[in-house]
């Protein structure tokens, strides 16, 4: 049985856009075209005929995943998927830090699952770019808290230098009087 996504809309690069992709089960057959979203156990099952198809393939990781299970498959990916069962559920963080900074994915990575406008701001400074939120919250609400802040102290996937490391273009420190 397909599952349909149940979100028409998600935020890519703080925009809301349409989801194009849809999420198919280890049980069903995989459409030859369009845009899907399976496991890793699917993934690593069914790899030659998903490569076969007209369409993006993306994978989902979930929490018990490190994300290292597909660094030499990064070639043939369009997306990765880290899926969040619970909201206080804080190991997809790490993936997708784990993804950007030591593995060095550069395409799309989604956080899905039980995504809260609150959380939206700190997914991003984790490398997520795209935000599929749970079903019953607003895009638009996310999208406000995706510039909450203005800046950020500690280094992140998103910029690694610290604050203090991000001195504007041409601003000289001044010595100080003794």
């Amino acid at each position: 049985m397909s599952e349909s996504n149940s979100r028409p809309s998600i935020l890519v690069n703080g925009q809301i856009s349409e989801d194009a992709w849809r999420s198919v089960d280890d049980e069903s057959p995989v459409p030859s075209e369009g845009d899907v979203i399976v496991s890793l156990a699917r993934w690593q099952r069914d790899r030659p005929e998903l490569g076969d198809r007209l369409g993006r393939t993306a994978v989902r990781l979930d929490p018990e995943h490190s994300g290292r299970e597909l660094a030499d498959a990064f070639d043939a990916l369009d997306m990765i998927v880290v899926d969040f069962p619970k909201f206080t559920d804080g190991r997809g963080y790490t993936i997708a830090r784990r993804l950007r900074e030591q593995l060095g994915w550069r395409k799309a990575l989604r956080a899905q699952g039980d995504v809260l406008p609150d959380q939206v701001f700190f997914m991003q400074r984790c490398g997520f770019d795209v935000l599929a939120l749970r079903a019953d919250k607003s895009l638009e609400t996310a999208q406000r808290a995706l510039s909450a802040f203005s800046v950020s102290y500690q280094g992140a996937a998103d910029d690694p230098r610290p604050l203090y490391r991000r001195r504007p273009e041409g601003v000289v420190r001044s010595a100080r009087a003794s």
